[in-house]
């Protein structure tokens, strides 16, 4: 009896501590092995749900409240924007100003702005490497007003630029507040970059890819896809329902089949990809006249007040023997809607045949001698006219090429394909989805090593040759 009680005892106690009923001897046998991983491999797996949980709704609070802000901000920038465009469209005087609102600029900056005058290139160098200061919070004001202040005397700008600093600013400002870690601050920065860009253009998704895909060329950083997709979804939403529309673009051309049949139309796809090459290299001259005009301006110009002087006489002078203001101010639309604008070049004979190299023109001297705004929309207004000529001279559809050339030279000059490709599909609709990705593609293969960020980086050359030798 006293030797079976022992025996019962040790097995009672190696099953309790087993945790496992079918065991029933002290030794332990591979089905205990099998069992004991199968349990740790449940408990693994049910703790990281838990933490992704966790996570997303941690995402969720540290977003939404900067995507509001953002997506206000946004919404009072834009109805300020559509304000000095109407009332510059009525007093075509006040473009005669545009040295003086100049000097205006420089003068602010030099007091108020210093440390945000690199504007976009600030927010992904602090993304990047994470600063103690972080972006100033008065980024966004100063930015607000002088690019307002420069679309109302007739400079040739965008509203990304504006967009993108209000949301980094705010982001950065939140992060500081609460003391975020690094880690942490980079990712809500991206989601700032992501609301400015979703609302100020009505395309939240083409936002949080853009986020994504800007800071690095040929790498993408998914660890903020979550937060990025839901700041632009809710900078978008309040944005749109502050009132504020967004120009709709139309594409009527159909293709006869599907571009999964063997009867696909092979010459129009060869055509989209001779100009996803122009595209390519335009956006390349964009890039490097902007580059060209600003060193030598600061070159030989020494005294920064003179250098918006100068760059605003060179924009009225070239409007003058152009005989037109078309190229000045935002150019989505035109106050009576006749002229050149990116609606226009939707239409046959809504461009003439160097429109896109005037307005690249007057917006890299805008952007580069002292004047405030974006690059985005002036790209879309370069491409899309662009695609307007290319259509003319290869026999294509002409809103086809019009909104490939919109998405394409934007693909090139921010090197971003992948965010041009949904944008197409946000804009246009999906019906030419595989134009957006050839023309997208190849421009961003053919506009050379850098764009309009200089504080991108290169995780991977457009070179295979260069990948092969790293």
């Amino acid at each position: 009896m006293g030797k079976n009680t022992r025996y019962i005892s040790q097995v009672i106690t190696q099953r309790i501590r087993n945790k496992n009923f079918l065991i029933y001897t002290s030794k332990p046998s591979p089905l205990h092995r099998v069992t004991k991983q199968n349990y740790m491999v449940k408990n693994n797996n049910t703790r990281e749900q838990i933490e992704l949980i966790l996570h997303i709704c941690r995402s969720i609070l540290l977003v939404t409240p900067i995507a509001i802000i953002i997506g206000l901000l946004v919404a009072l920038f834009l109805w300020m924007l559509d304000y000095a465009t109407e009332l510059r469209w009525n007093n075509n005087w006040l473009i005669y100003l545009l040295p003086l609102s100049g000097i205006v600029i420089t003068m602010l900056y030099q007091s108020y702005g210093k440390g945000t005058e690199a504007g976009n290139n600030l927010i992904i160098n602090e993304i990047h490497e994470s600063t103690e200061n972080g972006v100033p919070l008065r980024m966004t004001p100063i930015i607000i007003f002088t690019t307002v202040f420069t679309h109302l005397f007739g400079g040739s700008a965008g509203r990304e630029g504006t967009a993108v600093q209000i949301g980094g600013s705010i982001a950065s400002y939140f992060s500081r507040i609460i003391r975020l870690s690094k880690s942490d601050n980079s990712v809500l920065l991206m989601a700032g970059i992501a609301a400015g860009f979703g609302a100020v253009f009505g395309t939240p998704i083409a936002g949080a890819v853009f986020a994504l895909e800007v800071l690095s060329i040929g790498r993408i950083k998914y660890d903020a896809l979550l937060p990025c997709l839901f700041a632009a979804i809710v900078a978008d939403f309040v944005c749109t329902a502050c009132g504020i529309t967004h120009t709709d673009y139309y594409i009527n051309y159909h293709q006869s089949v599907s571009w999964l049949k063997p009867s696909v139309d092979f010459v129009l796809v060869s055509k989209v990809t001779l100009s996803g090459i122009a595209f390519g290299l335009v956006a390349m001259l964009f890039v490097k006249t902007s580059d060209m005009i600003k060193e030598t301006s600061s070159k030989f110009i020494k005294l920064k007040w003179i250098v918006p002087i100068v760059g605003g006489g060179l924009v009225l002078v070239i409007s003058y023997l152009l005989g037109t203001t078309d190229y000045l101010g935002l150019g989505v639309k035109t106050q009576n809607g006749s002229g050149v604008s990116i609606v226009s070049a939707f239409n046959k004979g809504g461009v003439e045949a160097f429109s896109w190299f005037w307005k690249l023109l007057l917006t890299a001297i805008t952007l580069s001698m002292g004047f405030k705004g974006g690059e985005v929309t002036p790209l879309f207004f370069i491409g899309a006219t662009l695609g307007n000529t290319l259509a003319v001279l290869l026999g294509c559809p002409i809103d086809l090429m019009a909104g490939l050339g919109f998405i394409a030279v934007f693909a090139a000059a921010t090197n971003t394909p992948l965010a041009s490709i949904i944008l197409g599909v946000e804009l246009f609709g999906g019906e030419y989805i595989l134009f957006y990705a050839i023309s997208c593609v190849v421009a961003y293969y053919f506009s050379g090593s850098k764009g309009i960020y200089h504080s991108q980086r290169v995780e991977v050359s457009k070179s295979l040759k260069m990948n092969k030798s790293e």
